[in-house]
């Protein structure tokens, strides 16, 4: 029988914890209720007690309740959760994990949830889910559902709402315990055919698409990820992981977004790991002519003089500036000299997104120039190769052509490796 994992602080929550394990059961799935509450003490019996989960981040709960420090047990009993669902997992003792909680509970559950293989049925209903969830999804495929209202008793609000996390979990656990569709990183290295990972966003989607369908032809598999931040911070961590033959990065929004404070950034350290990890990787400008934010009535004042265009009613974008580009010419120069891999860059002179070809609304070619000279200029001297194209970035000759130069390097990198191997 599928068995579904709840994860919640008893003291403060422990009535509709109970709740939501008797809708379960008569869901037709087992149930393991986890305590990771400190302070009060649990409303419900638990089936792990919060003192087995201190004890698994190594704490004692005594001395945790004594302190007071609210802060601290969260991140005490976070660290305990994730232990404890992962040990629960390899004994084949979880086929899906839910939660409820304010923005504690949901620090608490989504920490032990982002410490399960992808592809584990994953849901979490919070109050916090209305605002921005990247500190608690993470890289991970976390289902966030907002509660509406406050997680503070069964309700005509609430009680609809906890009733369709519990039929949506107890779907997918049940289809989990008889497919096991868990994604491991030992899964991805094994897969049949060599991964690739590419970067693509709305505006390059054409140049990213005809790359793909290159590479597939090539016998790759090819791994999408939309630079919306979070899937920047994902193809980072994942290469860190040594996971892919190759990336083609061709889009790098995340980094304007980084250095004018746009809301899609992936961090400072953005285009950085297939460099450490020694992964080949083509580079190109996707996107760097723009800077997203929300709601055109979100976009700061400051913003209101540049040219803007709203993308879609969740997204407003403005125009980079030539000083701007500059800029991010050089920082991605600096992180690409530091490559330790095989690296181009592959330049587009005639547009870098749908909005920036000539005739679109941020078609600037002193802003372009800026870039490209930057970029140039701090290439220079380095061992990463600048091959330029007379087209647009969505032109799919580009994206054929990017391609074609990963599986070049991709090649050369394997036959190098080889010949050390046999040395």
């Amino acid at each position: 029988m599928a068995i579904v994992v709840l994860v919640g602080t008893l003291d403060t929550k422990g009535e509709e914890y109970g709740w939501l394990r008797d809708r379960l059961l008569r869901s037709g799935v087992e149930v393991v209720l986890i305590d990771a509450g400190v302070i009060g003490e649990p409303r419900e019996r638990p089936d792990i007690t919060r003192e087995v989960v201190a004890e698994a981040a190594g704490a004692d709960l005594g001395p945790l309740r004594e302190q007071g420090d609210r802060g601290a047990a969260v991140t005490t009993m976070a660290r305990g959760a994730a232990e404890t669902v992962l040990r629960l997992y390899a004994e084949n003792r979880l086929h899906g994990v839910l939660a409820i909680g304010g923005s504690g509970g949901t620090s608490i559950a989504t920490s032990a949830m982002r410490a399960l293989p992808l592809g584990v049925p994953k849901l979490m209903v919070s109050s916090m889910a209305s605002g921005d969830v990247s500190p608690y999804v993470g890289s991970a495929d976390i289902t966030m559902m907002y509660s509406v209202v406050d997680i503070a008793g069964i309700n005509t609000v609430s009680a609809p709402i906890l009733a369709n996390a519990v039929d949506a979990i107890a779907a997918m656990a049940k289809s989990f315990a008889t497919t096991s569709r868990a994604v491991r990183p030992a899964d991805l290295r094994a897969s049949g055919r060599p991964l690739v990972a590419a970067t693509m966003a709305g505006v390059t989607t054409p140049g990213v698409d005809a790359a793909r369908e290159r590479l597939t032809q090539l016998g790759y598999e090819v791994l999408v990820f939309h630079t919306s931040g979070s899937g920047g911070r994902t193809l980072e961590s994942l290469s860190e992981q040594g996971l892919f033959a190759g990336v083609l990065d061709l889009t790098l929004s995340e980094l304007a977004d980084d250095l004018v404070g746009g809301i899609l950034t992936a961090g400072p350290d953005r285009l950085r790991a297939a460099g450490r990890s020694g992964i080949p990787q083509v580079v190109s400008l996707g996107a760097l002519d723009m800077v997203k934010f929300g709601p055109l009535d979100t976009l700061p004042e400051r913003f209101r003089g540049r040219r803007v265009h709203v993308h879609n009613p969740s997204i407003t974008v403005i125009r980079t500036t030539a000083a701007e580009c500059a800029e991010l010419g050089r920082s991605v120069a600096e992180k690409l000299r530091a490559a330790t891999g095989p690296t181009a860059v592959c330049l587009p002179r005639r547009g870098l997104s749908t909005l920036g070809g000539p005739g679109g609304p941020y078609h600037d070619p002193h802003a372009d120039a800026a870039l490209f000279t930057a970029l140039r200029d701090g290439l220079r001297g380095s061992a990463t190769e600048l091959l330029e194209f007379d087209t647009h970035i969505n032109d799919p000759a580009f994206g054929r052509a990017a391609s074609e130069e990963l599986h070049r390097m991709i090649t050369a990198h394997r036959a190098g490796a080889s010949e050390d191997r046999g040395a």
